[in-house]
């Protein structure tokens, strides 16, 4: 589970080939008129590649993140000459008022909205360019919707996929802690409200084509919702006691690659391992650790050899295996 150099230049390579490939494209879009009938490039001048908006948004992360990380591998330098021609104030313009139009109001809720978030959050970290700055309107406004949206949500989403609402506010909850109080308020009361009576879980997962684990989207966020001494009772009760770890949590298995829905199931196993790294961090040391690290090596080993290949699951598997990496390189774990 180790995150290395040769990796990371390879994860960026095939970044760095889908991040500005416009076609095939899957579009996200209501249209109001015959004047809305445009290319993606021309309503997405920033993020019209990887085959859909959100996967251009966290093909970008993905990008500054192994630049940050790893500095020296010559694909950190071609990041740098591209983020610096994407992330102009002219483009993110565009991109802007796209999202001001009122058929709007749902767009890329609530997947694409925060790792919108958390690619911004990740631009700031790099102090020697202005990305974070040209990002912050962008990110502000995709706060404030996705407020909105939970004032109005009256009950979690559960599935395997984009719609997920454990997995998006994981990865909004951070940015929260840096730039908005009443954001991150809202986020850890709402998740309380939600999850922290559930126990025992017996749903039905994996479904056929899911690339989350319900189950484990809402404990990696209420593992940042709640402090140890409440999470690792809860964690224990809703997933360990009855077996569920160890009789269900096992690698999927992936029958056609060239499906995009089908291929989902390899992030299934790359999302679950990184929920079960940051999970076992978050207890330490327990007993149920070596198991949760053990799922998470069988996970992983099921799914990285898989993250280029066919472009259904190319224009974005990187993402997700870097994610569960980069938990296991925080934590430790090898």
């Amino acid at each position: 589970m180790e995150l290395t150099e040769e990796i990371a230049a390879s994860f960026a390579r095939t970044a760095l080939g889908h991040v500005t490939r416009p076609y095939p494209y899957k579009d996200d879009h209501v249209f109001d008129s015959d004047a809305d009938v445009h290319s993606p490039r021309e309503a997405h001048p920033v993020f019209f590649g990887s085959y859909d908006w959100h996967s251009c948004v966290h093909g970008w992360w993905t990008l500054l993140t192994l630049r940050r990380l790893y500095p020296d591998i010559a694909e950190a330098a071609e990041v740098r000459a591209l983020a610096d021609t994407t992330f102009t104030p002219e483009k993110l313009a565009v991109e802007l008022a796209y999202l001001e139009r009122p058929s709007s109001r749902g767009f890329e809720r609530p997947y694409g909205m925060a790792w919108l978030l958390y690619l911004h959050l990740e631009a700031e970290r790099h102090e020697d360019c202005d990305w974070g700055a040209k990002l912050e309107p962008l990110a502000k406004a995709f706060a404030q919707r996705l407020s909105d949206y939970l004032r109005v949500l009256t009950y979690p989403i559960t599935v395997g996929t984009h719609f997920n609402t454990a997995f998006a506010l994981r990865l909004a909850r951070p940015w929260a802690e840096v730039h908005d109080p009443a954001l991150l308020a809202v986020i850890d009361q709402w998740s309380l409200a939600a999850f922290a009576e559930r126990t025992n879980y017996k749903g039905w997962e994996p479904g056929g084509d899911e690339f989350l684990s319900p189950v484990l989207s809402a404990a990696i966020l209420m593992s940042q919702v709640m402090p140890h001494s409440q999470f690792a009772p809860w964690f224990e009760q809703l997933v360990l006691s009855n077996g569920w770890i160890e009789r269900e949590c096992r690698p999927v298995t992936v029958s056609d690659r060239t499906d995009g829905k089908i291929a989902h199931l390899d992030g299934l196993n790359l999302s679950r391992a990184w929920c079960l790294l940051e999970v076992r961090e978050k207890i330490g040391d327990d007993p149920t650790s070596p198991l949760l690290e053990q799922r998470a090596q069988q996970h992983l080993d099921a799914a990285l050899g898989h993250v280029s290949g066919d472009y259904m699951g190319e224009h974005w598997l990187a993402s997700f295996a870097l994610l569960a990496l980069v938990a296991a390189k925080q934590s430790g774990v090898s």
